[in-house]
C-alpha cells in the first residue's frame, strides 16, 4: 500500500513538473507581451504615437496575453495568476507597472528553466 503512494506522488510531482515546463513557452510570451505593451504605453504617454496605432498595439498585446493564458496547463499555478493580473490592468497601465509583470514573469520563467 505505501509502495503504491509513494508511485502515485512521483507521478504526481512529474505531471506537475512537466506541465510548467510545458508552459513556459505561453509565460516567454506574456512576459514579452507585457514589455511591448509596457513601451507602447510610454511611448504614447511622451506623444510619439498616433492613437489608432496605441489603440491596435494594446489590443493586439491583450488578445495574445489571453490566448497565452487560455494555454495553460496549469492556470491556477503562481505564473497563471501573474498572467491573469496582467490582464486585468488597464489599457492605459502605468509602463513602470506592465514592466513589474514582465519582471515577475521572468523570474519565474528562469526558476522553471533552471529546476
Amino acid at each position: 500500500m505505501l509502495r503504491w503512494a509513494l508511485l502515485l506522488l512521483l507521478l504526481l510531482l512529474a505531471a506537475c513538473s512537466k506541465g510548467a515546463e510545458a508552459d513556459l513557452p505561453s509565460i516567454g510570451e506574456a512576459r514579452s507581451l507585457a514589455a511591448e505593451w509596457a513601451l507602447v504605453n510610454e511611448q504614447a504617454s511622451q506623444g510619439h504615437l498616433t492613437r489608432h496605432y496605441v489603440d491596435t498595439m494594446r489590443q493586439s498585446c491583450r488578445e495574445q496575453i489571453e490566448t497565452a493564458a487560455k494555454s495553460l496547463t496549469q492556470p491556477q499555478s503562481p505564473y497563471g495568476a501573474e498572467i491573469a493580473a496582467l490582464l486585468r490592468e488597464p489599457d492605459d497601465a502605468s509602463p513602470t507597472v506592465l514592466r513589474a509583470h514582465a519582471i515577475r514573469l521572468k523570474q519565474i520563467e528562469d526558476s522553471l528553466e533552471s529546476a
